[in-house]
């Protein structure tokens, strides 16, 4: 078994620094517990055959198509300067790629204008917890309030709940979390196969090297919010068209 590390443990930055990607503080937040993280194994990968839940139990971690199309999803953390989510979307609209943007609920306080341009542009939006907290590390009902509150942010800002949760500051979600989620009315959490690193800030060049490891049915893990992943798009997206894989939203990856 491994230690699930937070990207704040991995990049040695104090807790009480915001992660880059993240936009505003997190108001109101629910305490977290005094429990360290827990420990878990890397589920099994889940298929678009294999992606139902029961009504009220727990999500379904999706992390990958097996579909064989030519397809990937990229996803974005939804946080950050409204500038940067225009300059996002215009690219997207120049290569005609669809995304799905995974909203923080302090993003959506903050900045309702960047999730209704997502939804308007005909991309997708999804729940990305409302503070982005070390969300395993939280007692039950804290971390069903995290979800429960940016799914009503969502609503309200958007019409939409969005169609999957995103557990905040982990790649897998752990038992826990799927256990809220669904209790949350999520039939599925969306992981990723692919980190693009964008949120550590390497540069343009690194962040399109990382990208480049997707594949057909791959979802890719971005962010709004950081100049160095508007810099490597257009590239990212260029190397995807000449590869034959089109970008397209979670929903019509998992089709």
């Amino acid at each position: 078994m491994t230690r699930r590390i937070t990207r704040r443990a991995a990049l040695g930055i104090a807790a009480t620094t915001a992660l880059a990607g993240c936009s505003g503080p997190p108001t109101a937040a629910p305490t977290p517990s005094a429990t360290t993280r827990s420990t878990t194994t890397t589920p099994p990968v889940t298929t678009t055959t294999t992606t139902t839940a029961t009504p009220g139990g727990p999500a379904v971690e999706v992390v990958r198509a097996s579909s064989g199309r030519p397809e990937v999803a990229l996803t974005f953390h939804g946080a950050g300067p409204l500038d940067i989510t225009r300059q996002v979307l215009k690219l997207l609209a120049q290569h005609d790629a669809k995304i799905t943007v995974f909203a923080v609920g302090t993003w959506l306080q903050a900045t309702p204008d960047g999730a209704r341009m997502v939804r308007d542009g005909g991309h997708e939006l999804g729940n990305h917890t409302w503070s982005h907290p070390d969300l395993e590390s939280y007692q039950p009902g804290p971390m069903l309030t995290e979800i429960e509150r940016c799914r009503d942010a969502l609503s309200t800002v958007a019409g939409t709940p969005g169609t999957f949760f995103r557990q905040s500051q982990g790649q897998h979600a752990t038992a826990r979390e799927l256990a809220a989620a669904g209790k949350a009315g999520y039939a599925r959490t969306l992981s990723y196969d692919v980190d693009s690193l964008d949120w550590t800030d390497p540069g343009a060049a690194a962040i399109r090297r990382a990208a480049g490891a997707a594949k057909a049915g791959s979802v890719v893990s971005m962010h709004l919010g950081h100049p160095g992943t508007v810099q490597a798009l257009p590239g990212i997206l260029t190397d995807l068209a000449a590869r034959g894989l089109t970008p397209v939203t979670a929903t019509e990856l998992l089709r």
